[in-house]
């Protein structure tokens, strides 16, 4: 069921890590076997002591001291590969990581092609011009008018109130009771007829 929609998973483990994690299986198979074997040696030569056999159990004792110099080489080396192992991922990362600041260094470059300098400066200071013109607006509209500026500007005020205040004169005859209707069609004038020539 590894493989549910068809895809393969890509395994992240490579041919080198696979090299170096079996080399120190093989040396951790080793240092048990030796481990076992220097057990076995040990009450060996216990047995040979009991025995009276002391040239041989010294001889096997030898031959223990040197397989346990051959474990401390072994669990040295283990350490070596892990070591190794260790160092090829960091230097994988490095290595992402190195191709991640080129990447990001070509965008800034074509980025630096579209805009240059001269172009972000106009922008500047096409903004700040923009800007001030606002703020000049500002001080005019948020009351930097003087006194007299004020008063010109009420009597304008006070003088298109008045032309809107200003009603028609009311007349001083009476109004009729009833007004006579008037048909639109009999006063108007007739249109006279143009004779062709």
């Amino acid at each position: 069921m590894g493989n549910l929609f068809g895809r393969k998973r890509r395994s992240r483990v490579t041919e080198q890590d696979r090299a170096v994690l079996q080399q120190r299986d093989k040396l951790r198979q080793y240092q048990k076997r030796l481990s076992l074997g220097l057990e076995r040696e040990r009450a060996l030569a216990r047995q040979l002591l009991r025995d009276g056999k002391k040239e041989k159990a010294m001889l096997l004792l030898k031959k223990k001291r040197y397989q346990e110099q051959l474990l401390d080489k072994t669990e040295s080396q283990i350490s070596n590969l892990e070591r190794m192992v260790q160092d090829i991922e960091f230097t994988q990362i490095e290595m992402k990581v190195i191709e991640g600041l080129k990447i990001g260094n070509e965008c800034l470059n074509k980025m630096h092609q579209v805009m240059s300098i001269e172009e972000v400066e106009r922008i500047i200071g096409e903004t700040q011009d923009a800007v001030e013109y606002q703020r000049q607006i500002d001080e005019l509209l948020a009351g930097s008018l003087t006194e007299e500026d004020e008063d010109a500007i009420l009597e304008e005020l006070n003088a298109i109130t008045q032309e809107q205040l200003e009603l028609p004169e009311v007349p001083s005859e009476p109004l009729p009771e009833k007004i006579p209707e008037v048909s639109p069609i009999k006063n108007r004038p007739k249109p006279e007829l143009v004779a062709a020539s």
